[in-house]
C-alpha cells in the first residue's frame, strides 16, 4: 500500500472509526439503487452507513438490519463470476457474499427480498430458507448437481429452480479419462521424481488404456461421452445404469454394451462413476460392491463423493484388494486429512472436474441467462420443474 493509499485509509479509519481487522473482512456491494434510492456507494459500514463511490476502503461486513435494508435482487452466494453475472449487476441489485454460503445468520438476512439466488455446491438451498424468502422467484444452480437443493420444496413454493446440466459435461468426460491416464502412467509420482532430481525410468513402468475393460457406472450425458472418448482409446466399454434398459438406441450410439450391475464390478479393469446423488445412489460403491472388483482394479470418481463409502474404500486399498482409486469428489468436502491422503495408490483432485474455462464460461453464461429471463418474466430454458414462478 503507497504512502497516499495509506493517508487515505487511515483518514476513513478515524472518521468512522473502523479497525484494521474490519478493513479486511469486508463485503463489497455493488453501486446500485439500494432500498429504492440511488446511492453513490460501493460499501457499507455497520448500521448501514456508506462510504463514498470511489474509496475502495471497506469496513466489516454489513450487520443484518443493514443487509436487509439494501433490497437486494440476486444473491450469489457462491463464486460464480464472469460477463454474464457482470451484466446481472448491470440490471439488477447484485451482491455476492460467499460467507453466507457458511452462515446461516448471514444468509438469513438476504432472504426477505431476494428475487433470484445463484449458488454452485455448497450453498444448501432447503425447504426452510425457501420459506424465508417470499420474494424469491429463481434459485440458478451453476452446475448439474442438484442435491444441495430441496426441488420437491421449491416446486411446493411455486420457485423455479434452473441449472445447468450440459454446459460442464465434457469437461468432467474429459478429466475422468485423465484420471485414467495419469494413475496408469504414474504422472504425478513421475513429475515429483524429476522435480526431486530423478531419473529413474523403469520405475515408472505403466499401463495402456487400450484392451482393458472400462466399466461405466451411470449412463447419462457424461458416462456416454466418457464411453465415446475410452472407445478411442481402444477400450472395451460396459455400463450399467439402472433407468437405462438393454435395447437403449444410445448405447449403440456411444458403443456401450449394457451389462448387469454385478457383472461390471465383476469383469471391468477400471470402473467410472457418473450418477447423481440420490438415496438410491448414496454408498453404491459399498462394501460388497468393492469386494466383488478385480484385485487389479482402479475405481474413478468424478460423479459425487458421497456415492462412494470412503471408509469401505480405505479398507480395500490398504488391504490390497483392489489396485487403486482415482478421485476428484469426496464424502465430506473439504475433506480432512486422512488416510486416504497418505496411500500411494490413491490419486486426488479437489472436485475440479467442471473447472476448465470452456466449461465455466458456458455454466454462468447459461444460469445468468436462465435468472435474467425468470426476473424479466420469461420461462426459463433449464429447469427441474416448473419454468415460470407461481408466487
Amino acid at each position: 500500500m503507497g504512502l497516499g493509499r495509506k493517508r487515505q485509509v487511515g483518514s476513513l479509519m478515524r472518521d468512522y472509526k473502523i479497525t484494521l481487522s474490519e478493513y479486511r473482512n469486508s463485503v463489497k456491494v455493488p453501486w446500485r439503487k439500494l432500498a429504492g434510492k440511488p446511492f453513490g456507494c460501493s460499501r457499507w459500514l455497520p448500521g448501514g452507513r456508506a462510504l463514498p463511490l470511489g474509496w475502495h476502503v471497506a469496513t466489516t461486513s454489513p450487520d443484518s438490519k443493514a443487509r436487509a435494508s439494501l433490497m437486494v435482487d440476486i444473491l450469489v452466494s457462491e463464486a460464480v463470476r464472469g460477463p454474464a453475472i457482470d451484466a446481472l449487476a448491470r440490471e439488477w441489485n447484485l451482491v455476492e457474499d460467499v460467507q453466507a454460503a457458511e452462515d446461516p445468520e448471514r444468509l438469513a438476512a438476504y432472504l426477505p427480498t431476494i428475487r433470484a439466488w445463484i449458488v454452485r455446491n455448497r450453498t444448501q438451498v432447503t425447504a426452510d430458507a425457501l420459506a424465508k424468502a417470499p420474494c424469491l422467484q429463481v434459485v440458478g444452480r451453476a452446475g448439474v448437481g442438484l442435491d444441495n437443493i430441496d426441488c420437491q420444496a421449491a416446486e411446493r413454493a411455486g420457485v423455479v429452480v434452473a441449472f445447468t446440466p450440459r454446459e460442464n459435461s465434457l469437461s468432467v468426460a474429459e478429466l475422468a479419462i485423465g484420471l485414467m491416464i495419469a494413475w496408469l502412467r504414474h504422472l504425478p509420482k513421475a513429475d515429483r521424481h524429476v522435480r526431486e532430481g530423478g531419473w529413474d525410468r523403469p520405475r515408472f513402468l505403466g499401463g495402456e488404456l487400450a484392451g482393458r475393460r472400462l466399466g461405466i457406472v451411470g449412463l447419462g450425458r457424461i458416462g456416454c461421452l466418457v464411453a465415446e472418448r475410452a472407445a478411442v482409446f481402444g477400450m472395451d466399454v460396459v455400463g450399467y445404469d439402472a433407468y437405462v434398459s438393454a435395447d437403449d438406441p444410445r448405447l449403440d450410439e456411444y458403443g456401450i454394451q449394457w451389462v448387469p450391475w454385478n457383472e461390471l464390478l465383476e469383469t471391468s479393469d477400471i470402473i467410472s462413476c457418473h450418477v447423481p446423488l440420490t438415496p438410491e445412489t448414496r454408498h453404491l460403491i459399498d462394501a460388497d460392491a468393492l469386494g466383488r472388483m478385480k484385485p487389479t482394479a482402479l475405481l474413478v470418481n468424478t460423479a459425487r463423493g458421497e456415492i462412494v463409502d470412503e471408509a469401505a474404500l480405505l479398507a480395500v486399498l490398504k488391504e490390497g484388494r483392489i489396485a487403486g482409486a482415482a478421485l476428484d469428489v469426496r464424502e465430506r468436502e473439504p475433506p480432512e486429512v486422512g488416510a486416504l491422503e497418505q496411500l500411494d495408490n490413491v490419486l486426488l483432485t479437489p472436485h475440479i472436474g467442471a473447472f476448465t474455462h470452456e466449461a465455466q464460461e458456458r455454466v454462468v453464461t447459461a444460469v445468468a441467462e436462465d435468472v435474467a429471463r425468470v426476473l424479466r418474466g420469461e420461462p426459463a430454458r433449464q429447469v427441474v420443474g416448473r419454468a415460470r414462478p407461481e408466487r
